[in-house]
């Protein structure tokens, strides 16, 4: 058993008693969100090692994870609770409703 130098005793009593503050707490609490998503980087996805050689192409994989990490965690959101008002219909909308013609599928629908 030891015991460090006077200096590096005050100094760590110092920093112990700094820690207690509301500002630190504050400026911590930042911290320690973001160490949370740099473990799930690095932890969840693999990112300790890269696929790929050489810098550009390591920051692409990074970049493109990254993006995936961000679509994961926005599917897990609950959906807002003001849904958007529906679309006006459009002036041929409306010809087709008075004659009572069917609406042409739209081909952003068609596969649903």
């Amino acid at each position: 058993m030891g015991f460090p130098p006077r200096e590096l005793r005050d100094l760590q009593l110092r920093v112990c008693a700094e820690q207690q503050t509301p500002e630190w707490k504050s400026r911590y609490a930042v911290r320690s969100d973001v160490e949370g998503t740099v473990n799930e980087f690095a932890h969840g996805h693999g990112m300790r090692r890269c696929r790929y050689r050489g810098q550009g192409k390591a920051h692409i994989q990074h970049v493109l994870t990254a993006i995936a990490v961000n679509i994961e965690r926005l599917s897990g959101l609950p959906p807002a609770e003001d849904a958007p008002a529906p679309r006006r219909p459009t002036a041929f909308q409306n010809y087709l409703d008075q004659r009572e013609l069917p609406r042409p599928k739209s081909w952003r629908t068609l596969g649903t």
